[in-house]
């Protein structure tokens, strides 16, 4: 998988964006309306990235900044949004390198810690963030109350 940098309203990140907000629909019953702004996505806010497997896109992945709120957030915090690999590209390690890239480019643009909410009904999220060191923690943002949000931070500095 060729990871890329690219827009948020791209239309390979839309195309794909649609396709995991119809996914938490099955799931959960409604897509995600945590608010989200195109431009928190784009360099020093954040980044977007898309996995592209034959130039077809497969995977996304992104982080904006989350400084410290009042709560449980901290000055240098990176959250993850949008991971996302399509169906028929699952189970071959893209959603790992996806989140090594992520972690990757928010140390590089100083962020010192990844924070990120999922939920219960995707165990197989929760196992990658579990497997990869990612630490539960209190909830924080739109779904803070929500009961089947779960919260995960992990250290980027060591």
């Amino acid at each position: 998988m060729e990871i890329r940098v690219t827009a948020y309203d791209d239309p390979d990140a839309q195309k794909l964006i649609a396709e995991v907000q119809q996914e938490y629909v099955v799931r959960y019953g409604s897509p995600d309306e945590s608010p989200v702004r195109p431009e928190e996505f784009a360099a020093p806010n954040g980044l977007f990235l898309v996995g592209y497997l034959d130039d077809v896109p497969v995977a996304t992945g992104a982080w904006r900044v989350r400084d410290a709120d009042g709560g449980v957030l901290r000055d240098g915090d990176a959250e993850i949004k949008r991971m996302y690999v399509t169906a028929t590209a699952r189970g071959r390690g893209f959603a790992r390198a996806m989140l090594a890239e992520l972690e990757r480019t928010a140390l590089a643009a100083g962020r010192r810690r990844m924070v990120l909410e999922t939920g219960t009904e995707q165990p197989e999220a929760i196992e990658l963030y579990r497997s990869s060191g990612y630490l539960e923690m209190d909830g924080f943002g739109y779904y803070a109350d929500t009961v089947e949000s779960r919260y995960y931070r992990k250290s980027l500095t060591g």
